[in-house]
């Protein structure tokens, strides 16, 4: 399983990049994709919508089957990659690389209560 040391990951299979402005760029573990299989389909939140933590808050699907996408942390999403929804395969190609939105957190400390690589890949084994 390929898990990012520098990246945190929520229960829900999403991992989270804190970036140098407080934002946190989001996506789907590598771990969720390889279980989803041949991703063909990803609906992401409108920009400007507000989320809870937990929220299931986009869609993805694939030829095996469909799953949400959570808000790891609550806030309000400013940005989605346009390219992912464009081109879903590429969730296959490098699940880290495709990110799927931006969030600007309610709260900058709800990112370090999230999982670091170790305790993410115990829980998803």
């Amino acid at each position: 399983m390929k898990l990012p040391a520098e990246l945190k990951y929520a229960p829900t299979h999403e991992w989270s990049r804190r970036e140098a402005d407080g934002t946190l760029t989001v996506g789907i573990t590598d771990h969720a994709q390889s279980t989803l299989g041949d991703v063909v389909f990803v609906q992401l939140p409108e920009i400007g919508r507000s989320v809870k933590a937990g929220e299931e808050i986009a869609m993805i699907e694939s030829v095996k089957a469909a799953s949400g996408i959570h808000a790891p942390v609550g806030g309000s999403i400013i940005a989605i990659n346009q390219a992912v929804v464009d081109a879903p395969e590429s969730v296959n190609d490098d699940a880290y690389a495709a990110w799927m939105f931006v969030i600007q957190p309610a709260d900058p400390a709800a990112y370090d209560a999230l999982l670091d690589a170790a305790a993410y890949e115990a829980m998803a084994e």
